[in-house]
């Protein structure tokens, strides 16, 4: 007889798993998908066309508060937890909700969901959300990039609009963005790479339909990076893993779901933000990643700040709006903008709480811990204008953009801005440079 499932996702990895293991599958009826941590995406269907030919209604999306409820009311079998960026307590605590309730708890691994592949891959992953994947993704593409290869990214999935139309998406400019209706969050991981790298990114929602398309890129093709998103551990087989970890956060290399997978798969492990963080605190990320994978090499990284306008922080009272993501489920106290606002002399970091509006309020309510800095939120159209609006009613002399793309593109800022960059800088031997001369030689990729 067939098991009935149920994915717990945040719309990408659970429909990942859902693609390479469970479509097509007639051991198997995937009855629904949960939803959490990215806000909107519950109520929705997975569309019947992406679904394919078992599922010809689609499959409905719930929030996972209604677990419990859905696995008595569904016959569920089995629950398949199936998203990222999560302590190792909540994930088993999301286990004893499925098994108290009469289910198998299932976690799908690389054997099940990678895919192989005709280029090269080299997959760029993270310990958690904030650590610095991509610049370092950046990095690695400039390397890459004089040593004349053609690559093409291929970043985590963010799927949170017309999934249908979401298939397959490629971006090769800014004006891409808009076509494709991108969200702040999107924009964020897509926009660095077509203005800075000047390099085409690919996304969407079928991954094996993505690979095929990269790999047959119209610009060309020589290698594919995988920029990896939150904590994942990649969708394609990696012929080089590179991993990020994040001394500001010492111990989530061991202690969240699946950050650890990427810390012990990674051949490379890149130590970021080793100028911000204490020596014992990066002593301790340093021994972690020696126990559990002695054989990884080492590479030292700073991320180092560009701020434009600095003269515009000084002596001044300033709203900070860092990376959503970064201070929600990434449970940062500090970003780019913050470190900037700091190290520039900023008066006062104004406290943007008493000003939500709308969804921006409840964000805050969510996240107590953000604090005084300012989420750029923007899953959709009323988050965005929540946030114009939040921005615009707090009293500040300037704000201070630390998110990765040109946010006064996307809202009406009638503040001063000042716009802070932040780029990956290896510090010693070995270097990201070493280890990529390595690889191009291994395959052969020199032109």
């Amino acid at each position: 007889m067939k098991k009935n499932v149920i994915i717990i996702g945040a719309a990408g990895r659970d429909f990942h798993n859902f693609n390479t293991f469970f479509r097509g599958n007639d051991n198997y009826n995937v009855v629904a998908f949960t939803a959490a941590q990215i806000p909107d995406i519950d109520g929705r269907k997975y569309p019947k066309e992406l679904a394919g030919d078992l599922y010809p209604a689609g499959i409905p999306i719930y929030a996972e508060e209604e677990l419990p409820k859905l696995i008595g009311d569904l016959q569920v079998d089995v629950c398949v937890f199936s998203y990222s960026d999560v302590p190792y307590p909540r994930v088993m605590h999301v286990s004893a909700i499925v098994n108290a309730a009469g289910a198998d708890f299932w976690l799908l691994g690389p054997k099940e969901t990678m895919i192989r592949s005709t280029k090269p891959v080299i997959a760029v992953g993270a310990t958690r959300t904030g650590c610095g994947k991509s610049q370092t993704s950046r990095r690695i593409i400039e390397i890459l990039v004089e040593m004349g290869l053609k690559v093409v990214a291929i970043r985590h999935p963010m799927p949170y609009g017309d999934l249908v139309k979401q298939k397959v998406q490629r971006f090769a400019t800014v004006e891409d963005l808009k076509k494709h209706e991108c969200t702040i969050e999107e924009m964020e991981e897509y926009e660095p790479h077509v203005v800075t790298n000047r390099n085409v990114i690919y996304a969407g929602v079928d991954y094996e339909a993505i690979l095929r398309e990269a790999e047959k890129d119209p610009d060309g093709c020589d290698i594919i990076l995988w920029d990896g998103g939150n904590n994942d551990f990649p969708f394609y087989v990696p012929d080089l893993m590179i991993g990020v970890v994040d001394p500001l956060r010492p111990g989530a290399e061991v202690s969240y779901y699946p950050g650890e997978v990427v810390a012990r798969m990674s051949d490379v492990i890149c130590i970021n933000k080793i100028d911000s963080a204490s020596l014992e605190n990066i002593n301790i990320v340093r021994r972690n990643i020696a126990k559990i994978n002695p054989k990884a090499v080492v590479v030292d990284a700073v991320s180092y700040l560009t701020v434009d306008k600095p003269e515009w922080i000084a002596n001044k009272r300033v709203l900070v709006v860092e990376d959503g993501p970064t201070l929600t489920h990434g449970e940062m106290k500090i970003g780019a903008g913050t470190v900037a606002a700091l190290k520039y002399g900023a008066a006062e970091l104004v406290d943007p709480r008493p000003y939500t509006v709308g969804k921006l309020s409840y964000t805050f309510q969510k996240y107590p811990e953000i604090g005084v800095l300012l989420p750029a939120m923007g899953y959709g159209e009323q988050q965005i204008k929540d946030l114009e609006e939040t921005i615009a009613r707090t009293p500040c002399d300037a704000v201070v953009i630390g998110t990765p793309i040109d946010l006064g593109r996307i809202i009406n800022i009638k503040q001063r801005t000042v716009k802070v960059g932040y780029e990956l800088q290896e510090i010693g031997r070995p270097n990201l440079e070493d280890v990529l001369k390595k690889f191009v030689e291994k395959h052969q990729l020199k032109r």
